[in-house]
């Protein structure tokens, strides 16, 4: 090992923030491993690396007993105390075993060791970046996509986006440049698992934070959002200032800061509605499009009973209930829907 190794080591401490204490003591712990291998020995060893110069050293290390019955392992106290008076049973008596050629071996699992330990701390590095951002949106490029799941290149590790996280019927191009919301952030042996989402209602949310200043400075508030991945949304805005229209600011001149969201999530519907603190208002606002007559809220039931025009049934419900699902999500409320006519029905009943 030369000095400018040694310097490399020092380099790297600086650089990269890995101790270099904890390499010289990876170094050497793989040095004996290597001597062992490459010396067919069996002896307990110890290897000392000069911080200084480099040199290295290795050791035989056998313990003083009575009665020996493993000469590569042990040495009698007889023997012990010609080396030394001060040697007594259960000390460990070393003497130097370095081979003439071990220092090429040692030149190449140093330089190894290292740069395992570079990965590692890169490695480290890396998902300590992302660990923190579970909740955020990340941008990356279509690395490979089949029927188990997406891979996107985020630039200094990777995502996988599960099949069951991809918008159904989505398909991706290699190369293909994508926003994804990070559900999760594991760590493996490779280094961290990022793990992303286009279903997760959390990535309609993130879109209108990126795409509506107000949002992101804090005069709008999105307080919830419902979805259905790849057919509808629904979110519910409030702004902090009266001012301050949000369904319109969402909306944006001419529809073009919502359009920008629907032709990220490929053409998925989305109804911006002003969310109030009067439950009856924000519920019959969560039906949109359809018109509300009269809302009848049970509190402790955490439910609604809704009245629409005939003609708005339908619509109020949706295709395949779709509609009043969302409202429900969006709102946490249970929701009934009937048409006028059935409601006089029910009175003549009585």
């Amino acid at each position: 090992m030369n000095n400018e190794f040694i310097g490399a080591i020092m380099d790297l401490e600086k650089e990269k923030g890995i101790s270099s204490d904890i390499l010289f003591e990876a170094i050497e712990t793989a040095l004996i491993t290597a001597f062992k291998r490459n010396f067919d020995s069996n002896e307990n060893v110890r290897v000392s690396m000069d911080k200084e110069t480099g040199d290295i050293h290795v050791y035989a290390q056998r313990t003083v007993v009575k009665e020996v019955t493993n000469p590569a392992l042990e040495i009698s106290k007889e023997e012990a105390k010609e080396i030394s008076a001060k040697y007594k049973l259960g000390d460990i008596v070393e003497h130097e075993v370095t081979p003439r050629n071990f220092g090429r071996i040692a030149a190449q699992t140093a330089k190894q060791v290292v740069i395992q330990r570079i990965r590692e701390a890169e490695r480290e590095v890396t998902f300590n970046s992302y660990l923190g951002k579970e909740g955020d949106i990340v941008t990356g490029v279509v690395s490979t996509s089949d029927k188990r799941g997406t891979i996107i290149d985020l630039g200094k590790t990777e995502a996988l986006m599960l099949t069951s996280d991809q918008i159904p019927n989505e398909t991706f191009h290699i190369g293909e440049r994508i926003k994804a919301y990070i559900t999760k952030v594991e760590k493996n042996a490779k280094g961290p698992q990022v793990f992303v989402s286009r279903t997760h209602p959390g990535l309609v949310r993130r879109l209108f934070e990126l795409e509506v200043p107000e949002i992101y400075e804090g005069i709008i508030e999105i307080v919830s959002v419902a979805r259905e991945a790849g057919s509808r949304s629904k979110i519910a805005v409030m702004a902090k200032m009266e001012s301050i229209d949000p369904v319109g600011s969402c909306v944006g001149q001419k529809g073009t800061r919502v359009q920008n969201i629907i032709n990220e999530l490929n053409g998925e519907k989305i109804d911006i509605i002003e969310w109030s603190s009067d439950i009856a208002q924000f519920i019959a606002s969560a039906l949109n499009p359809a018109e509300v007559l009269a809302v009848d809220i049970s509190e402790d039931e955490k439910s609604a009973k809704i009245v629409v025009p005939d003609n708005q049934l339908s619509l109020a419900i949706g295709k395949e209930g779709q509609n009043v699902r969302l409202a429900a999500k969006l709102t946490g409320y249970k929701i009934d829907i009937k048409s006028e006519t059935q409601i006089k029905n029910e009175i003549l009943e009585i």
